[in-house]
């Protein structure tokens, strides 16, 4: 059997090298049908804007760099929406139709996103972790937040547009005299969302407490009631037999009768 010069052999490596990367290439640069992908200086730009897209597409270039989904229909952001995605660093939601934010929708871009614009957009609330370790300067204006203690600890722990910062509104609160007003400006003043949440725990606790308190106290009344009427039942019975000396009477009476 004949053998395979060396040339031959270097010749299918290197074959085997330019087919991989032309693989890895098209994979890495292949561009989601609805959405137009461009280079500008080096980097891939994704424009998927006005596409009424109704969720973030799943087959977007590896080395997507800027990210531009604004103006859609999108209303959820799922875990891992941007996993594979480790170069990018600029990402457009705004003006969609998110309600819902999962816990680890950013997960694997924390540390390279530099922008994040979710304003325009559904969101009452985040989970605490889902924002927690972005170091993005974040848009979360014109969104119906409802003011309570995680919307301010996930405030607490990011970097907002300060271009856009008065415009994160209070559309509700545990305390309907914030409505309407800007979180950052009720936060200034001294407000704390995380002690009426405590006190309103604590209302609900001693709601429950006195509740079954009052059905203990309830028992104990109808337990009481009902051994009193049967004692007083037993005591009628007995009352009704005939006395002892009554019978010893009767039957002398007997006796003396025969």
């Amino acid at each position: 059997m004949p053998r395979k010069t060396p040339i031959f052999d270097s010749f299918a490596l290197l074959s085997g090298l330019l087919l991989g990367v032309l693989m890895a290439n098209t994979l890495m640069m292949a561009c989601p049908t609805s959405c137009h992908c461009i280079e500008k200086s080096g980097m891939t730009v994704v424009q998927c804007m006005s596409r009424s897209l109704v969720k973030i597409p799943s087959d977007l270039p590896r080395d997507t760099v800027v990210l531009l989904l604004a103006s859609n229909h999108i209303t959820h952001i799922p875990n891992h929406a941007f996993k594979e995605l480790h170069y990018l660093q600029e990402l457009d939601l705004s003006n969609n139709d998110i309600e819902t934010v999962d816990v680890g929708a950013f997960q694997g871009v924390s540390d390279s996103l530099l922008l994040l614009d979710l304003s325009n957009n559904h969101i009452q609330s985040v989970p605490k972790e889902a924002l927690a370790r972005l170091r993005a300067k974040i848009s979360l204006s014109n969104n119906p937040w409802h003011c309570e203690c995680t919307l301010q600890e996930v405030l607490r722990e990011l970097q907002l547009d300060p271009e856009t910062v008065n415009e994160v509104i209070c559309h509700t609160a545990v305390q309907e005299e914030y409505a309407g007003k800007p979180v950052i400006q009720v936060l200034d003043s001294g407000i704390n969302f995380c002690n009426f949440h405590h006190k309103t725990t604590d209302v609900a606790m001693f709601v429950t407490m006195f509740g079954w308190f009052t059905m203990v106290i309830a028992y104990v009344i109808y337990y009481v009631r009902h051994n009193q009427e049967d004692a007083r039942r037993h005591l009628e019975y007995l009352k009704s037999l005939p006395s002892s000396s009554q019978i010893n009477k009767d039957f002398d009476t007997i006796s003396t009768v025969l």
